[in-house]
């Protein structure tokens, strides 16, 4: 990526020399620019928030930026894209959206995230540490920002307002008024379960901004949870790309002997995982694990492995988090342990289930979706 301050080498992660997709978009470039031309100083505390691939915060690298991020693999991205670029560690901090925000900011740059609820829930963190001298700019791709988002930073931060688009990509001025009286945050918010899909059934749900489907249970969801394998005795299940934990806490509910392994990439999902899961009283035994799927997860460890993989990144369309999902699978179940999966029917996960497990059954279907079940031989 050729910014104002050199030339830098990005990767997602994790690093895959086939990977189509780059670590920055537009908007980035953008944003970067405008800092420059404008000489906006740098100075104080500048805290970048969503910053998706760590892109924004390597190029600030010299002003000492605040990274705020929900996604693990994100994180890791940033350590890797300032170790290249030659960053002292430390340089820069590296916050999740679960930590306390800086009780001070000067300049506050914003990626616009996928979710509108997770940018309401980071505004009102943040905006108590906002003052009147205080350098609000978001920016995003045009199809990313909408109307509501504008009025998110009005309601929040102040006075709104947009630049012209620039190769799609547009940015957001924000004048912070500390005069303005803010919203209560809702997150996290909680809902209770319909009464017809198993042992999960009327118990509460947590979710802070952002989980998939945080105000209701989605219908792909609600169709697994009526489906799930029954387990008796000391089993350890994984919920693997947990979410707001609903899989998991039903397993846990039918079996109290099992322990379960909630894991996800976001830390709004594990933290929502945990709540619920202590929410509904399970007796059971649980673990709850930030990380890229299975990795670090000893091998031949599980019994049986739950999830319904993600088939977006941000923006973008892919199968490759699946992929990796069921691989991870593979080597984490023991021998004869299983791999449970719903998704959408069109996705035909059956073809990928069988490359890499030598079998696929469909457990359960309907016009939309399916359950399918792979063994480890």
């Amino acid at each position: 990526m050729t910014t104002p301050w050199g030339d830098l080498a990005l990767t997602r992660f994790p690093e895959d020399p086939r990977e189509q997709l780059r670590a920055w978009d537009a908007s980035d470039e953008y944003l970067l620019r405008h800092l420059a031309d404008e000489g906006v100083p740098l100075n104080g505390t500048v805290v970048v928030v969503g910053d998706r691939w760590g892109a924004l915060v390597t190029a600030l690298a010299a002003h000492g930026p605040v990274q705020i991020t929900d996604s693990f693999l994100g994180q890791e991205a940033t350590r890797a894209n300032l170790a290249r670029a030659g960053v002292e560690p430390g340089a820069v901090q590296l916050l999740t959206t679960q930590d306390p925000p800086p009780a001070r900011i000067d300049v506050l740059l914003v990626r616009v995230p996928k979710s509108l609820a997770l940018l309401e829930d980071q505004l009102l963190r943040l905006a108590p540490a906002v003052h009147a001298g205080t350098v609000v700019v978001g920016t995003g791709m045009v199809k990313e920002i909408h109307t509501s988002t504008l009025r998110l930073f009005e309601r929040i931060i102040g006075p709104t307002r947009t630049s012209l688009a620039e190769k799609k990509a547009r940015l957001i001025f924000s004048a912070p008024d500390p005069a303005l009286e803010r919203p209560v945050n809702p997150w996290p918010y909680g809902y209770s379960l319909p009464e017809d899909i198993g042992a999960a059934s009327g118990r509460a749900v947590v979710n802070h901004a952002g989980v998939f489907c945080a105000e209701r249970l989605d219908i792909g969801t609600r169709f697994f949870l009526r489906h799930l394998p029954e387990s008796r005795g000391s089993r350890r299940i994984v919920d693997l790309g947990c979410g707001n934990g609903v899989v998991g806490t039903a397993v846990a509910l039918a079996n109290p002997e099992a322990e379960v392994l909630f894991v996800d990439e976001s830390f709004q999902a594990v933290a929502s995982a945990e709540a619920t899961y202590k929410a509904n009283g399970v007796p059971g035994h649980a673990e709850f694990r930030v990380g890229d799927g299975l990795a670090g997860v000893a091998a031949g460890s599980a019994d049986i492995v739950l999830t319904n993989p993600p088939f977006h990144s941000h923006q973008a369309t892919t199968d490759a988090t699946a992929w990796r999902m069921f691989s991870g699978a593979h080597r984490t179940l023991r021998s004869g342990g299983e791999l449970w999966v719903v998704g959408n029917r069109h996705l035909g996960y059956h073809v990928k289930l069988r490359k890499v497990f030598g079998n696929s059954q469909l457990v359960a279907g309907d016009p939309k979706f399916v359950v399918l079940k792979a063994v480890k031989r």
